[in-house]
């Protein structure tokens, strides 16, 4: 019984995994199914550019079978009834088409040219979907991490109020305090306990969220904390770097360039259409193939519209769409420039403040050294005493939340310029 118990633990024993944040990103790429399906924009695209190129190169080859049975009330039945004796038409057309295209008005040649640019245009769109989850990644695995350094923080509060307990228990029987000062001090870590209870369930729901995010059942652990070294160039640097590189922003320019594509594959319709046709069948009242009943056709076809509805409506449309989308690509590329200076004075701020969370987590610990002290000594009483031991929580918790927005900060100041994170090729 014992051998099967072990049996049963220690594959799930192994399969644990305390994970890095590469490993965590490697799996996302490999497993995220949202992921996934937008990797498949790029292959449906790529399928439309095909379709198109078909279009321009490829003649159409079909078979055709149309069977006809025409009743004989209509003039063409009583004549056919008046000719053969039958009351009713019957016929078979049996017929092998080619055709092909020879001039669309460069509608085909423009169709093509629009199917590659979306192409390009949703390879784009991924290589930025593909980087803003690097970053949901990199905020859910440093969320664990967060969660987990509270919780050492926490050990290390629980160490001290069980200090406190003890002392002013102590104390207690000394004579040198009241009951009320070990009733507080009891409660006092009995707060720090439910807070215990907080960062634990915090630590577990970030890692699910991570689990989730890189398709890995088997993620029990994180390492450190994942900082992306900030960029050394000043705002005005960042911000040109940030439209030249931008994925997002090279997706929009491919749009404004289908755009116009567009209006001059709508003008098509002002240009004759030239198309050859060759069609080789059967005339029969029966579905027998005979020698003497075949046909053959070999023609052209020019098509011109003179009057055509709704041509010109489309054509003006696709003129104003085009420009409404050159205008967005505008609105965007100024956009791209306030983004990059959000981000660039949000991570300035955050990494300034990491040095004063960091003084503050330091003096903290020394005031309440000397404050345990005074205690002991009689100068205070415990209620100041389990203020200072609050400050000194309160201190730690803020260091490892600064610790984790310059994290974040620094991030989105990569995505912001276009920079790849994480090893994602752009």
């Amino acid at each position: 019984m014992k051998k099967l118990l072990i049996a049963g633990i220690i594959p799930a024993y192994l399969l644990a995994a305390t994970v890095s944040f590469e490993e965590a990103l490697n799996d996302a790429f490999n497993n995220n199914n949202e992921l996934k399906a937008k990797r498949l924009n790029v292959a449906i695209a790529k399928k439309d550019y095909e379709k198109a190129v078909s279009y321009s190169t490829q003649a159409r080859i079909y078979f055709q079978e149309t069977p006809v049975v025409m009743s004989s009330d209509s003039n063409a039945a009583k004549y056919y009834a008046h000719a053969t004796g039958k009351s009713y038409i019957k016929n078979f057309n049996t017929r092998f088409v080619y055709e092909a295209p020879i001039f669309m008005g460069y509608k085909l040649k423009y169709a093509k040219i629009m199917a590659k640019l979306q192409m390009q245009a949703k390879a784009y769109k991924f290589l930025r979907d593909k980087n803003k989850l690097a970053v949901e990644v990199l905020k859910a695995y440093n969320g664990a991490v967060a969660a987990k350094y509270f919780i050492k923080a926490l050990k290390s509060a629980k160490r001290t109020t069980r200090s406190f307990v003890k002392m002013t228990k102590n104390m207690y029987k000394q004579g040198l305090v009241v009951s009320s000062d070990v009733y507080s001090a009891e409660s006092r870590d009995s707060d720090v306990d439910a807070k215990m209870i907080e960062a634990k369930n915090q630590y577990m729901l970030a890692l699910a969220y991570l689990r989730f995010l890189t398709g890995n059942k088997n993620i029990t652990g994180v390492r450190d904390f994942k900082v992306i070294i900030p960029p050394t160039s000043d705002l005005g640097a960042l911000q040109k770097e940030a439209i030249q590189h931008r994925t997002d922003l090279k997706f929009m320019k491919k749009n404004v360039e289908t755009m116009k594509n567009k209006i001059r594959m709508d003008a098509s319709a002002f240009y004759p259409q030239i198309g050859d046709h060759f069609e080789f069948g059967w005339d029969t009242d029966n579905l027998k193939l005979t020698k003497n009943k075949d046909y053959w056709i070999i023609g052209g076809r020019l098509t011109y519209y003179f009057v055509n509805p709704g041509v010109v409506q489309e054509y003006k449309k696709s003129k104003i769409q085009a420009h409404q989308t050159a205008i967005y690509y505008n609105h965007m590329k100024n956009g791209i420039a306030l983004d990059v200076e959000q981000k660039y004075l949000n991570l300035k701020a955050k990494t300034a403040l990491i040095k004063t969370k960091l003084k503050n987590a330091r003096l903290a610990g020394i005031v309440l050294k000397q404050y345990k002290s005074m205690y002991k000594n009689g100068l205070i009483n415990i209620s100041i005493l389990l203020l200072k031991q609050a400050m000194k929580q309160k201190a730690d918790a803020e260091l490892i939340k600064a610790k984790y927005d310059q994290a974040i900060a620094a991030a989105e100041l990569q995505l912001a310029i276009g920079r790849k994170i994480g090893g994602i090729a752009q």
